[in-house]
């Protein structure tokens, strides 16, 4: 039997990429942790990188092209299912919508040596980071010399909670981010893209994967498992999807 060697590139490359996101990516521990956000390496008047994700469409999930502001044919039939002014089709296209997480690179104190790491977090942490650097008592928090670590107080879902809870707590003393100048070094010239960890998906592609992922008897791919976003029940045929899809990308 001859070896597929495109399925053992892929293969190759997914594991690569979960490598990078792994040792690339922090996540807080349960109780508190201390980190400093630093300037971005990639983009130095903004740390805040604003990512918009499709989660669960399919077997993965996807970096909207809305982050570099393309089209995206995954907003465009949501746009269209919105139209129908069906209240079905409407929680459909909810679900279809990009979700935005915002990343930062921080130092996570304790572990300077292993360099600046990719710190995600939603909305409501955002505005709170937000609101402490538009405060001019507390200014920019992520200067390297006179900046400010953040404490981060991670508590894990517990009992009938769906979700985490992440608070944050700017301290009130100005410090520098480091006094090591091979640190120094690193976190100004030895950061990842974030665009290396989550790469940019062709217009094309993302095509293709919602295609699939609505119609899923069509696909040669083995049935995935449920996801977070909602399956296509405001459409109530295999035709009618076939025909909304059909409506909006090939006529």
């Amino acid at each position: 039997m001859a070896i597929d060697l495109e399925a053992i590139r892929k293969k190759l490359q997914g594991l690569q990429t979960t490598t990078t996101r792994t040792s690339n990516l922090w996540k807080p521990e349960p109780g508190k942790n201390q980190v400093r956000i630093v300037p971005y390496q990639y983009d130095k008047d903004n740390p805040f990188q604003e990512l918009f994700f499709h989660y669960g469409l399919g077997k993965r999930n996807y970096l909207s092209p809305t982050t570099f502001g393309d089209a995206d044919p995954v907003v465009e039939f949501a746009d269209k299912l919105k139209q129908t002014g069906n209240r079905d089709d409407w929680q459909l296209a909810k679900g279809l919508t990009p979700k935005m997480r915002t990343y930062v690179p921080v130092l996570v104190r304790g572990q300077e040596s292993e360099g600046v790491k990719l710190w995600g977090f939603g909305k409501t942490v955002y505005q709170e980071l937000l609101t402490f650097i538009a405060d001019p008592d507390y200014g920019d928090i992520t200067d390297l010399k006179a900046g400010r670590d953040i404490t981060v107080t991670f508590t894990p879902a517990e009992g009938g909670e769906r979700f985490p809870k992440t608070a944050i707590m700017v301290k009130p003393n100005q410090t520098a981010a480091t006094e090591d100048k091979a640190v120094a070094e690193a976190i100004m010239n030895g950061q990842e893209d974030i665009f290396n960890i989550f790469k940019k998906v062709s217009y094309d592609d993302l095509k293709s994967a919602l295609e699939e992922w609505l119609n899923p008897e069509n696909s040669d791919a083995p049935a995935e498992t449920p996801t977070p976003v909602a399956a296509p029940a405001g459409v109530k045929k295999a035709d009618d999807i076939d025909s909304a899809f059909d409506d909006l990308f090939n006529n």
